[in-house]
């Protein structure tokens, strides 16, 4: 059973004009809007802001989708986020990715269907967001000897990050499943 979200958005009627507009934008897009995004409703600049970062991370120049996606993967399941898991679970599977080998890299990320570069970058995310003391001037270095820029590794923690936060979002808020807000 769904459960309704814990919070409702009370907007004046041009910021609901706003937030139609961007969720409408949304549904074009995608064919439905996520409640997650419906979350973010709550504060018009915010869900304004968020949807630039996904639209920025969509386009991105150097990062596939599928390990963005895996990225966000991971770290909801860390965050026990079922939103976020099966949200970024169906991404990595329209994109054609091997689900198995998805659920093996919630034990184990080197068994992330990545390249072996982007599983460096991958694990270093993943062991940083654990630990931030785990990313040092060592470490970075290792990840540019690799490849990676120090933008790239700035962004895809950055993706880590945010995923974690949106999850303590959802989970704070009761929005965990799709039809939170029906």
């Amino acid at each position: 059973m769904t459960q309704s979200a814990l919070i409702t958005s009370t907007l004046s009627r041009d910021e609901q004009t706003q937030v139609d507009a961007m969720l409408a934008a949304v549904e074009e897009r995608m064919g439905f809007v996520p409640d997650g995004l419906k979350l973010y409703s709550v504060s018009p600049p915010l869900l304004e802001a968020f949807l630039g970062n996904v639209g920025y991370f969509m386009a991105h120049p150097s990062f596939r989708q599928e390990f963005l996606a895996m990225v966000r993967y991971l770290v909801a399941s860390k965050s026990e986020c079922n939103f976020c898991i099966d949200f970024n679970e169906a991404i990595l599977g329209n994109l054609g990715v091997d689900i198995g080998a998805v659920h093996a890299a919630r034990d184990n990320p080197d068994m992330a269907p990545l390249n072996d570069r982007e599983k460096t970058l991958l694990k270093h995310v993943l062991a940083t967001l654990n630990d931030p003391a785990y990313q040092t001037r060592t470490s970075l270095e290792s990840l540019k000897q690799t490849g990676w820029t120090e933008r790239e590794i700035f962004e895809a923690l950055l993706v880590g990050s945010n995923n974690r936060s949106f999850s303590t979002m959802l989970k704070a808020f009761d929005v965990e499943s799709q039809g939170a807000f029906a």
